[in-house]
C-alpha cells in the first residue's frame, strides 16, 4: 500500500478520535484531530499526483474518506446545535447525488472526475466544521459559513449535472 492511500485510511481512522475528544468536551484537541484529517485529504492527493502514486483504491477511498469525515463531524455538531440542520441536509443530499451520478456514468462507460467546485466545497465543509467546533454556539462566522458552504455544495452539485447531461440522453 502506497503513502497516498496510508493518508487516506489515516484520515478514516482519525475519525473516531476527533469524536471521541468532543464527545469528552474537548473541543480545541478535537478541533486538531480535525485540521490533521482534514490536511490529509490535500496532501494524499498531492503525493499521488506527483509521484505518479494515483491507484483504482485511492480514487474510490479519498472521496468516500471526505465524505465520511464531514458528514460525520457536521451531525456531531448538528446535534449540538453549533452547525444549522438544513446546512447539513444540503451537504449530505448533494453527496448523495452525485454519489448516484456517478455510479450511472460508471454503468455507461464514463468516469466523472472531481472538479475545482468540489474541492472548494470541501474546503469550505472543512471551514465551516472547525468553526462550528472552535467558536461559541450559535456565533454568526459560522453561520455565514455555513451559507457559503451551502451555495458552494449547491453550485458544485448542478455543475457536476450539467456536465454530465449528456450521460442522460438517449435514457430508456
Amino acid at each position: 500500500m502506497n503513502l497516498p492511500n496510508k493518508l487516506t485510511l489515516l484520515r478514516i481512522a482519525l475519525i473516531p478520535v476527533c469524536l471521541l475528544l468532543w464527545a469528552l468536551h474537548q473541543p480545541v484537541l478535537a478541533a486538531v484531530v480535525f485540521a490533521l484529517a482534514a490536511a490529509t485529504d490535500f496532501l494524499d492527493g498531492y503525493i499521488a499526483r506527483k509521484n505518479n502514486l494515483v491507484t483504482v483504491f485511492g480514487k474510490f477511498a479519498d472521496p468516500v474518506a471526505d465524505k465520511i469525515l464531514v458528514l460525520t463531524a457536521m451531525i456531531f455538531l448538528c446535534a449540538d446545535g453549533r452547525l444549522p440542520a438544513w446546512a447539513v441536509c444540503i451537504v449530505a443530499a448533494r453527496e448523495l447525488m452525485v454519489d448516484g451520478l456517478r455510479l450511472v456514468a460508471v454503468g455507461k462507460g464514463s468516469v466523472i472526475a472531481a472538479g475545482w467546485l468540489g474541492k472548494i466545497k470541501t474546503n469550505l465543509q472543512f471551514a465551516c466544521i472547525l468553526c462550528g467546533m472552535l467558536l461559541a454556539q450559535g456565533h454568526w462566522i459560522t453561520l455565514a459559513l455555513s451559507c457559503l458552504m451551502a451555495a458552494m455544495t449547491v453550485w458544485s452539485g448542478a455543475n457536476y449535472f450539467l456536465g454530465a447531461r449528456n450521460i442522460f440522453k438517449n435514457d430508456k
